[in-house]
């Protein structure tokens, strides 16, 4: 079956990014055709998904069911669990501070996925088409896609959810520039025997962040980044040892701890994209951005790409793969994820290095995010919704200028 009708979408990827976007889509209207296999969800990770993506999931009609199974997050500390000669003081972000009751919520992906799959199968404005793109054709009319079954469709815009290896940016000869950190993210899931009070606690450390996020109960998700020989050595260590070296490092903030089966390792690099869209294809999720997992940003800046690419689609309704349409959202889109991946990667780097220089401006930084609560409040505004710190900041100057 072929498709070439005006304003038809073609979603390549199956991920929650791909999932997003089709769902999204539809919901503003257009024909979708989502092409990609159904993943198996083995997956013990969790998403902290912030207050703007949660609305986001709200619009697709998901986020009802999700809520049991999720934890909020009220709280974000840093704390500087390095032993250098220049230590940051602990900085303390409250939701309550910036008049939210929450920052966001933390989601099992093994209850995000399932739910999503399904919204996708409900959904009468999605074809989803179970197999995977052989051969893109990209031409000035249109976008066409030939799969493993042999059969084709078309459409006026690709949206590449197919992450950071995206055949669909490749056949739309977008070049990306990538580097490989010597780290490895260890992630797992622990009880713990105190109360975490909804609070996410980042310790920095000379090897990267372990960064502890709570779920439902006395229990959290934790992303432990270290060298790639020592998430190995950890991963071969028995439960009752793994326990107590992560409340050691957690300096026994939640008391006794024990670790949960279903861990896994995932080596850290960084792609940027030179554009992030070009020949009717827009790159959102993994396609558009791969960074360290520091500070909650991969899907929530993936739910932004998808959300400011269907407005700008709907502005767009008869070609929404058109030049003009696609060079608004890359210009849309290049501030964000730059500042974001930027940002991400020089905190990294910075905690990575031994030279005093880096350690200074991390402890001024952090320092100067702790001892001073306009600044506190841009950061956290801004970190939930890019350009509301500065819209914050300047309504609280108009104020004071009346005065």
């Amino acid at each position: 079956m072929e498709h070439n009708e005006t304003g038809r979408i073609l979603v390549a990827g199956t991920g929650p990014a791909g999932l997003i976007a089709a769902l999204g889509f539809a919901a503003a209207g257009f024909p979708v055709t989502l092409v990609g296999t159904e993943a198996s969800v083995q997956d013990s990770r969790t998403t902290a998904l912030m207050n703007p993506a949660l609305k986001v999931l709200e619009r697709i009609g998901v986020l009802d069911g999700l809520r049991p199974m999720a934890a909020p997050l009220k709280v974000m500390r840093i704390v500087d669990a390095t032993t250098r000669l220049i230590r940051s003081p602990v900085v303390t972000f409250r939701a309550s501070e910036i008049d939210e009751e929450q920052f966001g919520l933390n989601l099992p992906n093994s209850a995000l996925y399932p739910a999503l799959v399904e919204a996708v199968a409900a959904h009468s404005g999605i074809e989803w088409r179970k197999s995977l793109v052989e051969t893109w054709h990209l031409d000035a009319g249109h976008v066409q896609a030939t799969l493993s079954d042999a059969s084709e469709t078309s459409a006026s815009l690709a949206v590449a959810a197919d992450g950071r290896m995206s055949p669909a940016r490749e056949a739309a000869g977008i070049s990306t520039s990538a580097r490989s950190y010597p780290q490895a993210a260890l992630v797992l899931n622990f009880g713990h025997r105190g109360d975490h009070g909804f609070t996410s606690t980042e310790f920095h450390t000379e090897t990267g962040p372990f960064t502890q996020v709570p779920l439902p109960g006395n229990r959290s998700s934790l992303v432990w980044v270290v060298r790639p020989e020592t998430a190995r050595e950890l991963a071969a260590l028995d439960d009752l040892t793994l326990s107590t070296r992560v409340e050691q490092r957690m300096q026994s903030v939640l008391g006794r701890v024990s670790v949960e089966p279903g861990m896994q390792i995932y080596p850290l690099s960084t792609v940027t994209p030179r554009r992030f869209a070009r020949d009717r294809v827009a790159l959102v999720g993994e396609a558009a951005h791969v960074f360290p997992p520091i500070g909650a940003q991969g899907l929530n800046l993936g739910i932004r790409d998808i959300d400011d690419l269907i407005g700008i689609a709907c502005e767009n309704r008869t070609d929404p793969g058109a030049a003009k349409a696609l060079a608004t959202y890359d210009f849309k889109r290049r501030p964000d994820i730059l500042a974001r991946s930027s940002a991400v990667n020089l905190l990294n780097m910075s905690l990575l290095s031994d030279m005093l220089p880096a350690q200074v401006a991390r402890s001024a930084g952090l320092g100067m995010l702790g001892g001073f609560s306009p600044l506190r409040a841009f950061f956290m505004r801004e970190g939930l919704r890019t350009g509301s710190g500065f819209a914050a900041l300047s309504g609280g100057l108009r104020k004071q200028v009346k005065r």
